[in-house]
């Protein structure tokens, strides 16, 4: 991402001639385009991305946003928070000799099946790092091969999923064309595969929502502003709005969309809210605006259809939803189900096997705001074991 931005020009010279002066100080020359999304300390010094980094670039006739989510296993619910948000995914995979196994052994499964639970159905996978292999057209297609066959296997469609022979560091077939040694390829760029993609189309007939993905000081003007993605409806400047879970209204002073004023905006685009008429500490990260006339509701169970991942039974979990989770236990098991028919096949089995489909009830420790159809995913000891589809609310 961080050589995309630079060849497209949103990074200048000067910032790129400055980040490779200060990686090269701390011994990670080679880590100068990953500070482009990288920005903290910790992340500069660990050397893997920790939150999600927000950045904008245009083409010819495409506007991008790009929400950078970490692929490190301790940073999972970040992961969660930013595919939560997006149209469609681009999963990057490293090539080099014994990388890309040691990946889909790893984190590269884990990311594939987070991404297809949170709803996101197209993918574009950039085998990068080609450089190293010599783009070597076996490499390519053996990772082609194995990949694909997971990725359907995890649901998503094969026509869905492109592939894409890349080089981060050099740069070779992300804006610009492959080299001679990649002659075999006749296919797109990264950047054109990027702009056949048609957007999602957006829910926005539907009442207002909006998770809070970020609280902050907007500036003078604007002491409270809160940023997310629109998930459905429409909003103005002027509109009322009301917070879940803490029930409080507040009132929309000013919108911004890529640090511009405007008047209102609709579903699926990120926006930055101003508000005033409500106190800082009605509004935490996770957290729903929503439309004061037909709101969320506050739940304190749920009944879900799942994937196990993992083993499932009557037990512990995080609820994850976005930027939201909190602790909630399954306290019943109610059935196991036909994957294509969704019958029930087992009425209160014991246990759920890894790769089966139920149906789980789950009671929350606190009320939440959430609805039906909501996905959200459950993990529990630092390892994701369930997604699930929201089929019931219980007030």
């Amino acid at each position: 991402m961080g050589r995309l931005l630079y060849d497209l020009k949103v990074v200048d010279q000067r910032s790129m001639d400055k980040y490779r002066k200060e990686a090269g100080n701390i011994g990670k020359s080679s880590f100068a385009l990953a500070w482009v999304m990288d920005s903290t300390t910790e992340e500069r010094e660990r050397g893997v991305t920790v939150d999600i980094a927000t950045n904008h670039f245009e083409t010819s006739n495409t506007k991008f946003t790009i929400l950078d989510a970490p692929g490190h296993k301790d940073f999972v619910p970040n992961m969660i928070a930013g595919a939560s948000q997006a149209d469609f995914a681009v999963l990057v995979i490293d090539a080099s000799t014994n990388s890309f196994e040691a990946g889909l052994r790893g984190q590269t499964k884990e990311h594939a099946l987070l991404v297809r639970s949170m709803g996101v159905s197209r993918v574009i996978i950039a085998v990068n790092k080609m450089d190293t292999v010599d783009w070597a057209q076996e490499r390519f297609e053996e990772i082609q091969q194995q990949l694909s066959a997971f990725m359907v296997s995890a649901g998503f469609k094969a026509n869905n999923i492109s592939f894409i022979p890349c080089a981060g560091l050099t740069g070779e077939n992300i804006v610009t064309s492959p080299p001679q040694s990649a002659s075999w390829y006749k296919s797109q760029t990264l950047v054109q595969a990027l702009e056949a993609f048609e957007p999602s189309k957006a829910a926005m007939t539907q009442p207002f929502r909006l998770q809070i993905s970020d609280v902050f000081r907007g500036g003078v003007q604007n002491p409270l502003s809160i940023s997310g993605k629109i998930e459905a409806g429409t909003v103005q400047v002027g509109d009322a709005i009301l917070a879940m879970p803490a029930g409080e209204t507040a009132t929309i002073k000013g919108i911004e969309i890529d640090n511009e004023s405007r008047d209102w905006a609709v579903a699926g685009q990120i926006v930055d809210l101003h508000l005033t008429e409500i106190d800082p500490v009605h509004l935490k990260t996770g957290d729903i605006v929503c439309d004061l006339k037909k709101p969320v509701k506050n739940v304190k169970a749920f009944t879900t259809k799942i994937l196990a991942f993992e083993h499932v039974f009557p037990m512990q979990v995080d609820v994850h939803r976005g930027r939201l989770h909190v602790p909630a236990k399954i306290s019943a098991l109610v059935g196991t189900l036909d994957k294509v028919s969704g019958n029930v096949i087992k009425n209160r089995p014991r246990v759920v096997q890894p790769g089966s489909v139920a149906r789980v009830r789950v009671e929350l420790d606190t009320a939440i705001p959430l609805e039906v159809p909501q996905r959200i995913v459950l993990r529990s000891g630092g390892a994701t074991v369930a997604a699930g589809l929201l089929e019931q609310v219980h007030v």
